[in-house]
């Protein structure tokens, strides 16, 4: 998955983050480059060849969106690693923050294409962790959680729902290096989504309570 890309919720950002201005928004506007972000953040530095062959695509199509990522400020290469022969590329930050509520009316086209590349990371996510499923340790098959709620909230509620979410999982976040996770400790993709249903309204049925769906079995938080 793409790693934390956060969209006006959740608590302000501290360090080791990048505050999405214009620039920035019309840099990440394209699936690619929210990807390569992801694999950048999630795995570390690599080079555009290594990235195009976990991606599918060429060396020159990575070599390319690399490059109008670095000019944004989102990556850099890597000089510890790379040579005249390879370079290497690392993220700038791990964490995007979208902090401007005004930017997705300045920049409406940028705005839905980086929202849209963001869902379509996320769907991506998903689907691999569903085609390891199978052969996955049972403790981790039971922590897949795939509930929906249908709620009927206004705006505020809304948000601070999201907010107080974000805060919980706050709590759980921590740094990359292995020695100050406890033991089992692996990577975890929490997808957070708060969405106006464009087809719901007061009398709709999901404000009855929670519909939980697509559950592979045992039903359990998600860390």
């Amino acid at each position: 998955m793409t790693e934390p890309q956060k969209w006006q919720h959740g608590p302000e950002p501290q360090t080791d983050v990048v505050v999405l201005d214009a620039k920035g928004l019309r840099a990440l506007a394209h699936p690619v480059r929210v990807q390569l972000v992801g694999l950048l953040r999630r795995h570390g530095p690599s080079t555009a060849t290594r990235l195009a062959e976990r991606m599918g695509l060429t060396s020159g199509a990575t070599s390319y969106h690399l490059r109008q990522l670095a000019a944004a400020g989102f990556v850099a290469e890597d000089p510890e690693r790379g040579n005249a022969r390879e370079r290497w590329w690392k993220p700038l930050h791990q964490t995007t923050w979208w902090a401007d509520r005004d930017l997705a009316d300045e920049e409406p086209e940028a705005a839905i294409a980086y929202l849209r590349s963001i869902v379509a990371a996320n769907a991506l996510t998903t689907q691999r962790a569903l085609n390891a499923f199978e052969t996955m340790p049972q403790e981790w098959r039971r922590s897949f959680d795939f509930s929906d709620w249908g709620l009927l909230l206004t705006p505020e509620e809304a948000r601070s729902l999201a907010g107080e979410v974000a805060e919980v999982i706050g709590r759980y976040r921590r740094s990359d290096a292995r020695d100050t996770a406890p033991d089992g400790a692996e990577r975890v993709a929490v997808v957070l989504q708060v969405l106006p249903d464009p087809e719901g309204g007061p009398d709709d049925d999901a404000q009855a309570g929670a519909a939980a769906t697509g559950e592979t079995g045992e039903t359990e938080d998600r860390a």
